[in-house]
């Protein structure tokens, strides 16, 4: 054990860990950020391991095969739990790896020494940086004490992933964009750089002096002069940083060219991002481009710092132990499951090379059974007075953490007899251990709970923020806990659990159905964790009283969410007599708006026509209840009126008509004219890097043109002489507001005589 003299010795100091990655064989470069504000950089030994099961007796003869390799820095046996389901630890042979990189095919290399999968290997395919984590037991953004010597580090964590009220440090972040000459907006390679902006807080450097060969080093030395941590970009993945590298290239400075605290030169070789399949849709990550010693994040290349910010981020990576780089680009699930697979190796649980749990089989009658997703009560269309709403609280995760349902533990070999029932199936669930995702979710749970309260009670506007920003990223962890739970490819998903889940949450909603329709209120509408329910004359405290009658006799944390003056569900746009689940928009008594499904809502929809959308609403947000709502319709079609008149004037920025689309397909694998394929083959045919995934931005000009490639513009090739389908955008604004009025007899046919003709208004049903 160190003594606290040794802690103090001049070499240590104490400070926060912002990034990390191997560098030689053999070691891991660590950054940090001193107390004193210093940026040092640290290296480390690491070797990770890799384990290999088999036979024993194949096990046993194995090392000698391996001596002198020059992947292998030393074997030893060790007693393991193989599989997540085993009660018992296992003899497996344990390989430190001499590098990292090595790994892959040195472990193929292994499988190769057995035929007929005689070897089985694990703890493989974790990403370095995470293993040193998991390893060393810190995180990023850590405070802690170090100590150097030779080529070694201790740390002494002076922190803990369950603080809320962690100190940071000061981050110095800075935002870089570039202008090419011409001001074009759709940049290519061969285009010469006009400017550079940098921007740092309220802070602005231009650089604009010079030759492009000037520019470019000048923005280098800028770099190094303010020396930020995080540096921030459009398209730096997928286009911006490898365009700034071939002008280093092509001005013969490239080697000189450093944007990273190593003086490691950007490289300007083109990657191609990848194209992926996930319930049902069509994604594209972007390559990562990656600055060593910084942290580059691309703001078209991240869900979870576009959701919930720098403070969000930096919470997940904290939590999960996720390097930031990372986890600014990485899916939720593959977030979530780096906590999953810390949870498993501090509990000396291999983790799989490929998922290798089966389900358990199951007759036709099972599955119809089994195979049923959430409950639900189907709305009643229309608009509605005082209704309340109830949700409880992350549903499905608390169902998870309080039933302990994990993929070793439903349907576990040890508890055949347990207390412990899925409802209708009845499975059995393990009462001897704790799975892994609970004990992942009882962290996850009480920060989110503790944020939440923290941010209600929290009187400065600062610090709500930043606890509201950190709560609603861990909500988008407790989400993926429960589909990783079902997907094919998580290494402790099961789908016996997932459905165990769902049948425990139908019964859950069931039972706080019953409990409201015992205490007189009505069911207006119920989707799997949230219920609307009125009653007449029913108080604010009625509604409070309610929840938690429901939570005490669940089990299950009850939010009342308020009381609307009125809310409008609405039809499936179809067919007017079928109600959707997720369509509706109201007002609640303290006047804030709340909508689904509609325009609004949705991502492709343009900006003016969501604009017109939420003014609609706005205009009829004043009525106390149905009847005042009725009244107040055609004084949101007169406000439908002004958005049309911009239209038909011509007086609506383009920028506020570009719709968003996702392409599925590569642009030439498109067997029709879809208007996103059309704009797609505009961008492809002017040099643009477009693959199926990835999100086009396109402007109507022609709608009805014989010749498809009049019918739209892309939006970065759109100049002055661009113009919009004013009938086409007059079609989309009138469907947007035929769809909130849909209930009540309106069409986008009379919607659009009444704007554009001055009809009378008709009574209608």
């Amino acid at each position: 054990m160190r003594s606290e003299e040794d802690w103090m010795a001049p070499n240590n100091f104490r400070g926060w860990l912002l990034d990390l990655y191997p560098s030689n064989p053999g070691e891991i470069t660590l950054w940090f950020i001193t107390e004193n504000g210093k940026r040092v950089k640290v290296i480390d030994e690491f070797k990770p391991k890799i384990y290999v099961v088999g036979d024993i007796k194949d096990l046993e003869k194995l090392p000698d095969r391996l001596i002198g390799s020059k992947s292998v820095s030393r074997l030893r046996f060790v007693e393991k739990y193989v599989s997540i389901m085993d009660i018992e630890k296992s003899k497996v042979l344990e390989i430190e790896v001499t590098d990292c990189r090595r790994i892959p095919f040195f472990a193929r290399k292994v499988v190769r020494l057995g035929t007929y999968g005689k070897f089985r290997l694990y703890n493989v395919d974790i990403p370095p940086s995470q293993a040193y984590l998991y390893e060393k037991d810190i995180f990023p953004l850590a405070f802690m004490e170090v100590r150097q010597s030779d080529s070694k580090c201790d740390f002494r964590l002076l922190d803990s992933v369950e603080s809320k009220d962690y100190e940071l440090p000061p981050l110095r972040v800075l935002w870089l964009d570039v202008f090419v000459e011409g001001g074009k907006k759709l940049i290519g390679f061969y285009d010469r750089i006009q400017r550079f902006e940098l921007k740092s807080g309220r802070e602005k450097i231009v650089i604009g002096g010079g030759s492009e060969r000037d520019r470019l080093l000048e923005l280098v030395e800028r770099i190094k002069d303010t020396d930020p941590d995080i540096i921030l970009t459009n398209d730096g993945d997928s286009f911006l940083f490898p365009y700034l590298a071939r002008r280093a290239l092509v001005n013969d400075i490239l080697n000189h060219f450093v944007l990273s605290r190593e003086d490691v030169p950007l490289k300007a070789k083109l990657r191609h991002g990848i194209t992926f399949f996930s319930y049902g849709r069509v994604y594209y990550k972007a390559p990562i481009r990656r600055l060593l010693g910084r942290v580059h994040i691309d703001e078209n290349n991240t869900f979870i710092y576009s959701s919930s910010g720098l403070e969000g981020l930096i919470e997940v990576s904290r939590t999960c132990r996720v390097p930031l780089h990372g986890a600014a680009r990485a899916s939720i699930g593959t977030i979530m499951s780096s906590l999953q697979l810390y949870t498993a190796i501090k509990d000396n649980i291999l983790i799989p090379w490929k998922k290798t749990e089966p389900e358990t089989f199951k007759s036709a009658w099972e599955l119809l059974v089994a195979d049923r997703g959430g409950f639900i009560y189907e709305p009643k269309v229309g608009v509605h007075d005082h209704v309340g709403e109830l949700d409880f609280a992350s549903m499905y995760p608390m169902l998870m953490y309080k039933y302990n349902i994990s993929t070793e533990t439903v349907l576990c070999k040890c508890c055949p007899n347990s207390k412990i029932r899925v409802p209708e199936l009845g499975y059995h669930i393990c009462q001897r251990r704790k799975g892994i995702v609970p004990k992942v979710l009882k962290l996850i749970l009480s920060k989110r709970l503790d944020y939440k309260r923290m941010r209600n009670h929290t009187s400065d506007p600062e610090l709500r923020k930043i606890y509201d920003r950190r709560q609603d990223a861990l909500k988008w962890i407790l989400v993926t806990c429960f589909g990783y739970l079902g997907y094919r490819n998580a290494r402790f998903g099961k789908v016996d659990a997932h459905i165990a889940v769902c049948a425990f949450a139908r019964d859950t909603l069931l039972k706080a159905a019953h409990i409201a329709e015992e205490n007189g209120f009505e069911i207006i509408h119920g989707i799997v964790d949230s219920l609307w329910l009125r009653k007449d004359g029913a108080s604010t405290k009625d509604f409070i009283d309610i929840s938690r009658a429901i939570a005490e006799q669940t089990g299950i944390p009850v939010s009342f969410e308020g009381k609307y003056k009125w809310i409008v569900f609405l039809p499936s746009i179809t067919n007017r007599a079928i109600p959707v689940l997720n369509r509706y928009y109201g007002v609640f008594e303290d006047g804030k708006v709340k909508i689904r499904g509609i325009e609004a809502r949705k991502r492709d929809t343009p900006e003016f026509i969501r604009r017109a959308q939420l003014d609609m609403i706005d205009a009829l947000a004043e009525a106390r209840n149905s009847k005042e709502f009725l009244e107040r319709i055609p004084r949101a079609i007169n406000v439908l009126k002004k958005y049309a008149l911009a239209l038909v004037k011509r007086e609506v920025p383009l920028e506020q008509l570009l719709i968003t689309k996702q392409i599925s397909f590569d642009p030439s694998k498109y067997m029709h004219d879809v208007h996103q394929a059309i704009a797609a083959k505009q961008l492809l045919a002017a040099g643009v890097d477009i693959s199926a995934g990835q999100v086009i931005r396109y402007l109507i000009t022609d709608a009805e043109n014989r010749r498809a490639n009049r019918r739209v513009r892309a939006a970065e090739l759109i100049d002055r002489s661009t113009n919009y389908d004013v009938k086409k955008y007059l079609e989309l604004l009138f469907g947007a507001a035929a769809n909130m009025f849909s209930p009540f007899g309106y069409t986008a046919e009379n919607i659009r005589d009444l704007v554009l003709y001055g009809e009378k208004q008709a009574i209608l049903d």
